[in-house]
C-alpha cells in the first residue's frame, strides 16, 4: 500500500498552471476589471466623510426595516471609526459587495437552468457540494496562482466559495412556485420566458432573497480570508493581528466585521421580505397608500 498513491494533486497543479499559460492574456483583462470596480468602489467610499455614509447606512437600514435598525447602525458605525477601522471596513465592503454582485450574476441564471432541468440539476449538485465543502482557504492557492495577490485573488476566491447557496435557493424558490398557477399561465397562452419573468421569478423572490442574503454572509467571511491573498480591508487587519498575536488589533478588526455582518444581514433580509416589516419607512408609506385607495374607494361605494 505504501507504493500505491494516485497523484491527483499533481494532475490538478499541472491543469492550473496550463490554464494559466494558455488563458494568461484572458486572466489579465479580468484582473484588470475586478480590480477596477473593487477599487472605484472603495474609493468612492472612502472618499465620503463618514459621518453623511453613517447617516446614509442608517436611513437605508429605516427606508427597509425600522428606525431601531437605523440608531443601531448609527451606533455601531460611529464604534468602527472609534475604534479606527472605518477605512478598513469600507475596503471590505466594498469587496464584498463586488464579490457578491459577481456571485450572484453567475448564480441566479445558474439556478433558473437547475430549476428548468432535472438532468443539468443532477450534473450541478455534486459540483455545488464540492464548492461548499471544500476548505476556503484551498480557494486562495488557485486565486493567488492565476492573479497574484491583492483585491483581484480576493474577489475569485470569494465568488468560488458564495456563489453556491444563491444556486440552491433560486433553484429551490422557482421549483416551489405553484405549479397551477405555471399551468395557468401557459393556459393563457404565455410563452416560458414571460412566465419565468411574471410568475416564476415574482412568486420565488423571497426564497432567492434569502439566497442572496447567504451569498453575501458568505463573502463577508471569505473577504477576511482574503486578507492572506494580500487584499486589504478587515482581513487583513486579522491576518496581521494573528501573525503578531495582537490581541486588540484582532478583537478591534473582528467586532468590525461583526458590525458590518449585522447590518448587510437586516438590510437584505428586509429585501426579500418588505412586507413582514411595518415600521420601515417603506412599509409607513405603504399603508397610507393602502389607506388611501380604501377610503376612496369607500367614497365611490
Amino acid at each position: 500500500m505504501d507504493d500505491f498513491r494516485i497523484p491527483l494533486g499533481d494532475w490538478v497543479a499541472d491543469g492550473l498552471n496550463w490554464f494559466k499559460a494558455t488563458f494568461d492574456g484572458f486572466l489579465d483583462v479580468v484582473t484588470l476589471v475586478i480590480k477596477f470596480l473593487v477599487e472605484g468602489l472603495a474609493d468612492g467610499l472612502t472618499s465620503v466623510p463618514f459621518p453623511v455614509l453613517i447617516i446614509v447606512f442608517g436611513l437605508i437600514g429605516w427606508l427597509l426595516r425600522s428606525w431601531q435598525l437605523a440608531v443601531g447602525t448609527v451606533i455601531t458605525m460611529l464604534l468602527v471609526v472609534g475604534m479606527g477601522q472605518w477605512e478598513n471596513a469600507m475596503l471590505t465592503l466594498a469587496l464584498v459587495l463586488i464579490a457578491a454582485l459577481i456571485a450572484i450574476v453567475v448564480a441566479i441564471p445558474l439556478g433558473i437552468a437547475a430549476a428548468r432541468s432535472d438532468t443539468f440539476s443532477a450534473i450541478l449538485k455534486p459540483v455545488l457540494d464540492f464548492m461548499q465543502t471544500m476548505p476556503a482557504f484551498v480557494y486562495l492557492i488557485p486565486a493567488v496562482i492565476f492573479f497574484s495577490i491583492g483585491f483581484v485573488p480576493g474577489v475569485f476566491a470569494t465568488v468560488l466559495f458564495s456563489v453556491a447557496p444563491g444556486v440552491r435557493f433560486t433553484e429551490l424558490g422557482i421549483r416551489g412556485v405553484d405549479s397551477e398557477t405555471v399551468e395557468a399561465g401557459y393556459a393563457f397562452g404565455a410563452a416560458p420566458g414571460k412566465i419565468l419573468r411574471g410568475i416564476q421569478l415574482p412568486l420565488a423572490m423571497p426564497t432567492i432573497m434569502a439566497g442572496i442574503n447567504q451569498v453575501i454572509m458568505l463573502a463577508l467571511s471569505m473577504a477576511v480570508v482574503a486578507g492572506m491573498a494580500g487584499a486589504n480591508g478587515l482581513g487583513k487587519e486579522v491576518v496581521a493581528a494573528i501573525s503578531t498575536l495582537n490581541i486588540a488589533q484582532g478583537v478591534e478588526a473582528g467586532l468590525s466585521v461583526v458590525i458590518l455582518a449585522v447590518f448587510l444581514d437586516r438590510v437584505t433580509a428586509a429585501l426579500g421580505n418588505p412586507g413582514d416589516y411595518k415600521h420601515s419607512l417603506l412599509g409607513g408609506i405603504r399603508r397610507r397608500r393602502d389607506a388611501r385607495r380604501t377610503g376612496a374607494l369607500a367614497r365611490a361605494a
